[in-house]
């Protein structure tokens, strides 16, 4: 497991410094709600290993990636969103990437993709 980074506020939400509305937590992930929803659900899915982006895995991080993608079928039901949603994994500053740590946006409800 790398080391986490001081200045990630993911690893800050991780490490419990700061605060977050949790759905989901196991040994791997956290799961909690985006503070600035594009949807009536989203959530952020996130390692709990510092990991810039996606550019940054291999194949040492295959159960992991795995993990964080079929959480959000399950997250989704539980959530009450029953009609599709929406997974995104931004990366890099061309990818639109804002914090350099790993997450996937999770978006349910109707149509949130209106805002791009």
């Amino acid at each position: 497991m790398t080391t986490p980074d001081p200045d990630c506020i993911f690893c800050k939400i991780v490490a419990g410094q700061i605060p977050s509305k949790k759905v989901h937590e196991d040994d791997d992930v956290l799961v909690f709600h985006d503070i600035h929803p594009w949807a009536p659900v989203h959530v952020l899915v996130i390692p709990k290993q510092h990991i810039a982006t996606l550019a940054d895995t291999g194949s040492e991080h295959d159960a992991l990636l795995g993990k964080m993608l079929s959480l959000a079928p399950r997250l989704m039901k539980q959530l009450g969103v029953s009609n599709g949603f929406r997974t995104v994994v931004n990366t890099g500053p061309d990818g639109g990437q804002e914090v350099y740590h790993l997450h996937m946006h999770v978006f349910g409800g109707p149509r949130p993709w209106a805002r791009g």
